[in-house]
Formats: C-alpha cells, structure tokens, sequence
C-alpha cells in the first residue's frame, strides 16, 4: 500500500503542517483526528489497516491531516474571537493548500470527508459548507453544537461553523440543491451524550429535503473498535 509523508509551511496558518497520504489513487477521503489529535492518529489506531483492500485496489486515497484545534477550540486562554477565526483558517488552509496538493497527483472528483468523535464535526461541517466540492461526508459519534466552547460568545463566523445552528436556517435553493446530492452518513450510539446532537442534526437536514442517514449503534459505541466496524459498513455508503 502506498503511504507518503508530506510537510510544508502553510502561508495561512503561518506555521509548517503534516498529513499522510496512504492510497495510490481512487475517491480522496479527507480525515481529520480526533480533539486536538495529529495527522498519525488514524494510522497508529488501525483505521487505515481496516481500508487495506480498497486502497490497495486503487479505490480509496487517505489524506490524514494534522489539526489546529489545541490553537482554536480548545484554546481556552484566547478569546473566543481569536479561537474561531483560527479555525476559520485551519478550513482556509485545508480548501486553499491541502485540496490543490491532493489534485495535483490525483483527478477523482469523488471527494469524501471523515472524522470520529470532534473529527466528526471537522469532516461535516466543511462538507456542509461546501458542497460543491465534497460527495460524501461520513461523521461517527460527532457533535454539531459548537457554543459550549465559546463561552458565550457569539459572531458570524461562530454561526456559520456550527451546524446546529446553520442547517435550520438554510433557506438558498441553490445551496440546499448541491447538499441534496451530498452522502450524508451520521453514525452514533444511543447512549452516546452526541446522540441528540445527530438525531437533531438529521431532523434539521430533513426539514429542508436534504436526505442523510442516522445509523444509530446500541450502546454507548464511541470508541475505536466501533469505529473500525462503522467505517467498515459505511466507507461505501451502505450497510
């Protein structure tokens, strides 16, 4: 199987970034780690060896990046400005950097995104946000309300970066059509806190036609060896 090792200084984030590349070719699945998690955690928790025959097949191509979480989100020392505009870098760096990068050795237009646990909320909110660019986006125990790290504060960019509040509110016909064509997969356990969060996220995609699927686990089912047998079902886009 391929892996490749990729580093440079982001202009955006003023800083050098890291990801992994596992795959030759096929649809690129853009991976995020889980909270303040690195570019190897899906490596090191044996979530790529679950994907070995499709990317060994030429039909899957893993982008593991780095986060930037510990520099916004969880960044409780700044303000709550500083922290989500530093976000909206990290979403800057990954459209204007790490998409033009995997193009350039890679034409498939079948772009997917991917997280687990605060991944989950990396991979579908920058697929919500930009449809026209993702085909598929595949969040497993996620939360999609972003306030609690906020501290009460609130802006544009803090609305617009957490679905929660964004997707029942979504009234442009052409945004809604291009999320109509978007995979939409949401996996999570019942008694998992986030259980809520998906099943109104799912209920709020709804009410505007746009079709996802809640698959809903027994149990709590928010740790790796769930995720490995989610990603195993749902990579494909069906059980």
């Amino acid at each position: 199987m391929h892996r490749s090792h990729h580093r440079w200084f982001s202009p955006v984030l003023s800083r050098d970034m890291e990801l992994l590349v596992f795959g030759h070719q096929g649809a690129p699945v853009l991976v995020f780690p889980t909270s303040q998690g690195r570019f190897f955690e899906f490596e090191d928790r044996g979530m790529v060896e679950v994907l070995r025959y499709p990317l060994e097949q030429g039909w899957l191509q893993l982008i593991c990046v780095d986060s930037v979480d510990a520099e916004s989100w969880y960044c409780s020392w700044a303000h709550p400005s500083g922290r989500i505009r530093r976000h909206d870098q990290y979403e800057q760096y990954l459209l204007s950097e790490v998409v033009p990068f995997v193009r350039a050795n890679n034409a498939n237009d079948f772009w997917m995104s991917l997280g687990c646990s605060f991944g989950a909320f990396h991979a579908v909110n920058i697929a919500l946000r930009h449809p026209w660019l993702f085909r598929r986006t595949i969040g497993l125990s996620g939360r999609y309300s972003m306030r609690s790290f906020m501290d009460g504060y609130s802006d544009d960019l803090v609305y617009f970066h957490t679905p929660a509040d964004y997707v029942p509110n979504l009234h442009d016909p052409v945004q809604i059509l291009q999320l109509q064509h978007l995979d939409i997969i949401l996996a999570v356990g019942r008694d998992d806190p986030a259980y809520a969060s998906n099943d109104a996220l799912s209920a709020a995609l709804w009410s505007k036609d746009i079709g996802n699927a809640l698959r809903v686990w027994d149990g709590w089912a928010h740790d790796w060896p769930y995720w490995g047998k989610m990603l195993s079902m749902y990579i494909n886009g069906h059980d």
